[in-house]
């Protein structure tokens, strides 16, 4: 089960960045020790979205400058989210000690409601956090950008054409006032990684001439009813399955993988032609999202792709990421076969605490990184588009998905009534 979607407030084991540093100080050597950051002017930051993922995106941000990171402002739909996020940050083992004093959210700093994400962004923070179910990423993209603040933004940045067209137009707005945006692409943040592609993209492959991507896992959490939600906070609290919130399993998880092979091929695809459909989880409660999907890419150069997610219980599970060159193969992470026989040796960052020194370093330098214009909305797009050829079981090309007026997010977001779509059923009209 992935230990970012589930219901708990669990995240992924983060403090081996600290054993790291040592060893890949020369090849990012804003890695500092503690020490050395003592001196440093302390940031401040917000959190927006206080599950799992918001919650560990905390902690990762406090630990990757020990005393120097302080959280201050939170917000989410509901105050019993808040308290369940500060309660696993003080109980948390690895922030302990001095690390607590960075836990300082006062109770006029704790905000609730759909509008929460505003009065964040008025407090007096240097950088935001944003970890909302991600149909909300576009608009509060924009909000961070219009307050002047840098953000952290996980993955992805949108759930359909429309919304990726809204993070390109904020990222290009961030950029015109020298703001940084990093997003929480894992593989981007991995020493393994960047390693690994550096090698393919010297030559290690010889011409690559196809790949391959495997998401297949179990089921993940659901959260249940409460008379007391309205629809909206039901589909809010249970987000996964509804596409304009998640995306479907290809946007939201998927998205990683995809965005480590565009990174890998230099490029787009053209085209994709795709199938799936629901066979485990038909329950109403699962809301209209799918639970397998298989997706031909077409990319330049006659380079086809083939991906297959699910997530069905009691079956084999299976998660790769390969590349196939004239000269041999890779698992685009580690490790390359064939006439070169190369593997990385050394110690790995780990993403989810070195996206956040990446961040801080790009403040304290005032030299403003933009993952999202770089390849972040690229790739949500790329998943995106696979979706909806699945969805339609139409082929669909780059262009037509670049221009689509495709829009699942409600204009304006409010507790009361939810958007109510039919899960999608291949041959069937779909707009695009």
């Amino acid at each position: 089960m992935s230990k970012e979607l589930d219901g708990s407030i669990s995240r992924r084991d983060f403090l081996t960045a600290g054993a790291a540093a040592a060893t890949v100080i020369t090849a990012f050597p804003f890695v500092k020790s503690a020490h050395a950051q003592a001196s440093k002017k302390r940031l401040k930051i917000g959190l927006v979205g206080c599950g799992g993922r918001g919650t560990g995106a905390a902690a990762n941000a406090i630990t990757a400058e020990p005393g120097n990171v302080e959280l201050v402002a939170m917000a989410d739909l509901g105050m019993d989210r808040i308290d369940q996020s500060l309660k696993a940050l003080r109980e948390d083992k690895d922030l302990q000690g001095e690390l607590q004093k960075m836990i300082n959210v006062p109770k006029e700093n704790m905000f609730v409601g759909m509008d929460s994400y505003l009065k964040v962004l008025q407090a007096d923070i240097d950088y935001v956090i944003l970890t909302t179910p991600p149909g909300f990423r576009p608009l509060h993209m924009e909000a961070a950008v219009k307050a002047g603040k840098h953000m952290f933004a996980e993955k992805p940045l949108a759930t359909d054409p429309v919304g990726c067209r809204k993070a390109r137009a904020a990222a290009e707005a961030a950029k015109s006032k020298g703001l940084s945006i990093v997003v929480g692409l894992n593989a981007r943040h991995e020493t393994a990684v960047i390693e690994t592609v550096d090698q393919i993209h010297k030559g290690a492959l010889g011409k690559i001439v196809s790949g391959q991507i495997l998401r297949m896992g179990g089921g993940l959490w659901h959260r249940g009813n409460n008379p007391a939600w309205t629809p909206m906070e039901y589909q809010c609290r249970n987000w996964y399955y509804f596409c304009w919130l998640s995306g479907d399993q290809i946007v939201e998880m998927v998205v990683h993988q995809i965005d480590l092979m565009n990174w890998v091929l230099g490029a787009t695809p053209v085209s994709a032609l795709a199938q799936g459909g629901r066979q485990q989880r038909t329950d109403p409660k699962y809301g209209n999202i799918w639970d397998n999907m298989s997706v031909y890419y077409e990319y330049p150069n006659d380079i086809q792709v083939h991906l297959m997610c699910r997530q069905w219980e009691n079956c084999d599970n299976a998660s790769s990421n390969l590349v196939f060159g004239t000269k041999g193969m890779s698992d685009s992470r580690e490790r390359i076969r064939g006439e070169v026989n190369w593997r990385f040796r050394g110690q790995n960052t780990n993403a989810t605490v070195y996206e956040h020194n990446v961040l801080i370093d790009s403040i304290r330098k005032g030299a403003a990184r933009n993952d999202a214009l770089d390849f972040a909305v690229d790739s949500t797009l790329t998943a995106v588009l696979g979706r909806e050829s699945a969805y339609t079981g139409k082929k669909i090309t780059w262009d037509e998905i670049s221009k689509s007026t495709l829009s699942l997010v409600p204009e304006k977001p409010a507790f009361g009534p939810a958007p109510q779509r039919a899960v999608a059923i291949p041959g069937q009209p779909r707009p695009l």
